[in-house]
């Protein structure tokens, strides 16, 4: 059970956009104690937070096409309950509107049962490819923006 939302909403903001992908722990991913070790749930954000810009057309190579690039700058895992190895579960990927020039992800780990076993977040910030942060949305990041508010995206 997630004890509080990890984002505000936004009064006006668009629903959040939101993808799955299924995945099998693996015995690599396994510790001494028989359970998923904690230094790879990030690892499996990422592959929500790819499947999520993928399908939604704002993937890494969608941002550094335009010059964009969108390192994290915070991140936050909670461990609800252990994955063992071969669970399967499912990750949720969630993009959350924000009026600033950064990425709110969040992350919902579930196992075959359904019960919570991981959740988190990122924070990515837009920057150009010298590295200089962005403080307004660029017209790659803007266009994506408009398209979401207009309902364009599910």
């Amino acid at each position: 059970m997630m004890r509080k939302p990890y984002f505000k909403k936004t009064e006006g903001a668009p629903e959040p956009l939101r993808c799955s992908v299924e995945r099998t722990a693996r015995f690599e991913e396994v510790d001494a104690l028989g359970i998923v070790w904690h230094g790879r749930y990030p690892s499996y954000f990422e592959d929500g937070r790819v499947l999520l810009g993928e399908k939604y057309g704002i993937g890494y190579l969608d941002f550094y096409r335009a010059g964009i690039v969108a390192p994290i700058k915070q991140m936050h895992v909670d461990y609800h309950r252990p994955l063992q190895f071969s669970d399967p579960f499912t990750i949720e990927a969630i993009l959350h509107w924000s009026d600033a020039a950064r990425l709110n992800h969040e992350f919902i780990l579930r196992n075959a049962a359904g019960e919570i076993t991981t959740s988190g977040y990122t924070v990515q910030l837009l920057m150009d490819t010298d590295h200089n942060v962005l403080m307004v949305p660029p017209p790659f990041h803007q266009a994506f923006r408009e398209r979401w508010q207009a309902g364009e995206l599910t």
